[in-house]
């Protein structure tokens, strides 16, 4: 068995997407499709920079999708590979869960670049900047990262946002809560916890604005049907009903990623091979979290000719 996978946020880079564009017209037209329906020049962006603005949660998310379904429709066009054929499951870390529901069919490419602007923007909006933070702790599992984040809480909000792998746990809330569970990250035995360069803290009870926004956008906008099952985040197994991812996207907004469970529902099913699009980010976790499973990365050009040929 074979599951696609898409990365989130950190995922992007100035120069991102501009070879393949360069390659591929199917590559472009996903980059075409994108600037229009969002009314800017993202692409440009994506290839020129400024790194600031790529950055920017509202333009950083629809470009990481933008980018991963470029290289999935260069695959279907060039390669002649269709999705549903050659994978059993998707799964998304993050805003990746958009990219794999627009890889499986449940929405239109544009409307997945409008929900993830939105997304963005009502992700930002909701905590005013410097107010919160996230930090991520290396050498920690979620049990001693949870055990952090309640010690350091002290009455304000510092949960675990992310389990990304055996190694490494991401913790979110309040700036001054974050702050403290790094100067506490050796009382737990835990080697190192790092701040991350992002401007809201995700996937904590601080983005319910978020989730309300994103509640209202995909009342409007509701997933259709599902090509393949999503390995949903927050539950770390198998949805394939529209009125039920719907809801899970709601709560993934302010729930945790359980990326590391997710994978290893995914390996209990059968799948033996992970293919991630757009990115080199969740190979790496995948093979820490199940070292027998077949990890690829698929980003270049030459990436995209090889899995064709494997496929």
């Amino acid at each position: 068995m074979r599951a696609f996978v898409f990365p989130g946020q950190g995922s992007q880079k100035v120069g991102m997407g501009a070879d393949l564009a360069a390659a591929s017209a199917a590559a472009r037209a996903v980059f075409e499709e994108v600037d229009d329906a969002l009314g800017q020049k993202l692409f440009a962006l994506m290839r020129e920079g400024p790194e600031d603005q790529l950055t920017l949660t509202e333009n950083a998310q629809p470009a990481i999708m933008a980018n991963a379904i470029a290289v999935l429709r260069v695959l279907e066009k060039e390669g002649g590979i269709a999705l549903a054929d050659k994978a059993d499951c998707v799964a998304g870390h993050s805003l990746g869960e958009y990219t794999a529901l627009c890889a499986a069919g449940a929405f239109s490419l544009a409307d997945t670049a409008r929900l993830l602007k939105l997304r963005g923007q009502a992700m930002q909006a909701a905590v005013p900047v410097g107010i919160g933070a996230m930090a991520a702790l290396l050498g920690a599992d979620v049990e001693k990262a949870q055990a952090l984040a309640d010690a350091a809480a002290e009455g304000q909000v510092c949960s675990v946002a992310n389990d990304n792998d055996p190694t490494q746990v991401v913790i979110s809330g309040h700036r001054e809560a974050v702050e403290r569970a790094i100067a506490l990250v050796k009382d737990h035995g835990i080697k190192r916890g790092i701040l991350l360069p992002v401007s809201a803290p995700f996937h904590c009870p601080l983005m319910q604005p978020a989730a309300d926004a994103m509640a209202e956008a995909l009342g409007r906008t509701p997933p259709g049907a599902l090509r393949l099952p999503l390995y949903a985040n927050v539950t770390a197994s198998a949805a394939s009903d529209p009125a039920e991812i719907q809801r899970l996207l709601v709560e993934q907004v302010t729930g945790r990623v359980r990326w590391r469970e997710s994978v290893l529902a995914m390996a209990a099913a059968g799948t033996e091979q992970f293919v991630e699009l757009g990115g080199k980010v969740l190979g790496p976790m995948i093979g820490r979290i199940t070292p027998d499973a077949r990890g690829t990365s698929v980003v270049t050009m030459a990436d995209i000719e090889a899995l064709a040929g494997q496929l």
